[in-house]
């Protein structure tokens, strides 16, 4: 239920899928953007949410490939995600970087830059049946997914003025 802890290559790929974007992001943030008056209690959630998901991660085995059964399509569902996720990215980098293509849908997902991996992370956790990974993608879910609400609600409101 909890996982065997061992080193997860799986998990890696995921976590280098995840950042390196949003460390290319840093350098191309969106025009008018920024992180201030960010709720802190969701904010402490997605933080918490951030340190889980690393460290399950990695610390997994659970994830790793293994005989391929029925099962296995949870952990494809989850590389699809991911793959979305990464064509999110490449989209958002292509277009004019404003904070509507930030908090942009895509194939019907909203919010999926904050969406999509929290959607992979939950999927990996169900394939590896590690109830800590599904724990701290619902943590990270609820803090990351509702900042992006707050701001996309408030770029709306701004909008509608």
């Amino acid at each position: 239920m909890f996982g065997n802890l061992g080193f997860s290559y799986i998990g890696l790929l995921f976590l280098w899928m995840l950042f390196i974007p949003n460390i290319l992001w840093s350098k191309r943030k969106p025009q008018g953007y920024t992180s201030e008056n960010e709720n802190k209690i969701l904010l402490a959630f997605e933080k918490l949410g951030e340190m889980l998901t690393c460290c399950c991660a990695f610390l997994f085995s659970d994830f790793n490939i293994h005989k391929w059964t029925r099962w296995s399509l949870w952990l494809l569902a989850a590389f699809i995600f991911m793959i979305m996720y990464e064509a999110w990215w490449v989209r958002y980098f292509r277009s004019e970087r404003k904070l509507s293509d930030f908090y942009s849908s895509f194939f019907g997902i909203p919010l999926a830059g904050a969406t999509l991996p929290v959607i992979a992370f939950f999927m990996l956790g169900i394939y590896g049946k590690v109830a800590c990974m599904l724990i701290a993608a619902l943590i990270l879910g609820i803090g990351h997914i509702g900042i992006h609400m707050q701001h996309k609600k408030s770029i709306d409101t701004e909008r509608r003025k």
